[in-house]
């Protein structure tokens, strides 16, 4: 059992909760049923505790140019207040992390990283920082984050914003952030999610999480607003085609072959780490034309493909499975999996061996499910 436990923990017992360790932390799976609190984020709204993520803030007059080196993207070109998805990679290309970075001024940023990958960021961005003129710290032990997501996260984050700051919510962009008073804190709030729906996530420090919390529990009531877990977030995020840390990415894959060639920068200026590795991934074709490429499988029958699972075509090996399950929003099972580039292409119609039986699945494109505006 992990001995990290969120600032929520006791309001997710209270909740009736089952358990289950994510990166190192005992985190909500599921409250009643995960299929119920994923309809609830499609058609209503869901309350996540997502504390386990990393806060890391650096600041400092080379605060800019030195996330241009840390990270594939180019960070200095996101505007106060805005947002930006990239990833920190090793030296060969490999994935350490994806991750959001947040501009909070023209010398400060919040880079959040993943639950069990935080405080490897956290070493990885001070160890490259030598030679910079910035100060990076970890704040994730004092952090907690809570989102609401769905159609109706607006309308209920309202209720608890006063009107004269209604404007900051509503005309607030995705993937922006603004500070906004809600139920009488001072937070910061994100336009941004992991469900595929509109939402909003937002950093509290842990001695306030549970007042906010039960604040947006009473403020959704007759809004459909329940609490949700992994197991939903899991079911929402891949619906969205959005890659999972440790199934989709890791150290071993590259950005190209995730499809994630558009957030590596290589025209930047100056170097960055990977920079060199990824420029020769990209000009062999690796994830375009050789490899192995990151794609959506639709299912014919009723079977669903799990992680690990082989990819077949005419009875050979040409992939893995990386996640998959039945859509409940759907009614269809859907996979992402690496397979060979050369079967990669929308359309095509392989097998999955699911134990001992080979089902047929057709690769379509990503998202599975996109939300209507």
């Amino acid at each position: 059992m992990s001995e990290n436990y969120t600032a929520l923990y006791e309001q997710h017992k209270k909740a009736g909760a089952s358990f289950t360790d994510f990166g190192g932390w005992q985190m909500p799976l599921k409250y009643e049923s995960e299929l119920a609190e994923h309809h609830a984020v499609r058609q209503a709204a869901g309350l996540f505790d997502l504390s386990h993520m990393g806060e890391v803030w650096v600041t400092g007059p080379e605060a800019a140019a030195f996330l241009d080196y840390a990270l594939v993207g180019k960070l200095s070109a996101i505007a106060d207040g805005k947002a930006k998805y990239s990833l920190i990679c090793n030296a060969d290309g490999g994935i350490i992390d994806d991750l959001i970075t947040y501009r909070r001024g023209p010398e400060k940023f919040l880079v959040v990283p993943n639950a069990g990958n935080a405080k490897v960021v956290a070493a990885a961005l001070s160890e490259r920082a030598a030679g910079f003129d910035v100060v990076v710290e970890d704040a994730s032990a004092e952090t907690s984050l809570i989102a609401v997501q769905g159609p109706l996260a607006e309308a209920i984050l309202l209720r608890l914003v006063p009107a004269e700051q209604h404007s900051l919510v509503t005309e607030l962009k995705y993937y922006a952030a603004v500070e906004v008073t809600i139920s009488g804190q001072d937070l910061l709030l994100a336009r941004t999610g992991y469900t595929g729906e509109d939402g909003f996530e937002i950093y509290v420090p842990n001695a306030d999480a549970p007042s906010l919390w039960e604040a947006f529990l009473e403020a959704g009531e007759g809004h459909g607003l329940i609490p949700a877990g992994l197991a939903a977030r899991d079911s929402l995020r891949l619906e969205a085609g959005m890659p999972l840390y440790g199934n989709e990415l890791s150290r071993h894959v590259n950005a190209y072959a995730a499809g994630l060639g558009p957030v590596v920068a290589l025209s930047k200026e100056g170097d960055f780490v990977g920079k060199e590795a990824l420029a020769a991934i990209k000009a062999a074709g690796v994830g375009s034309t050789i490899g192995q490429k990151l794609v959506g499988l639709k299912g014919a029958g009723r079977r669903a493909a799990r992680g690990h699972y082989s990819v077949l075509k005419d009875g050979s090996l040409i992939g893995e499975v990386t996640s998959g399950q039945p859509s409940p929003t759907l009614g269809y099972p859907v996979a992402l999996a690496y397979v060979d580039v050369e079967h990669s292409e929308v359309g095509t119609v392989v097998d999955v061996d699911l134990r001992g039986k080979a089902e047929p699945f057709e690769v379509v494109p990503l998202p599975f499910y996109k939300r209507s505006k």
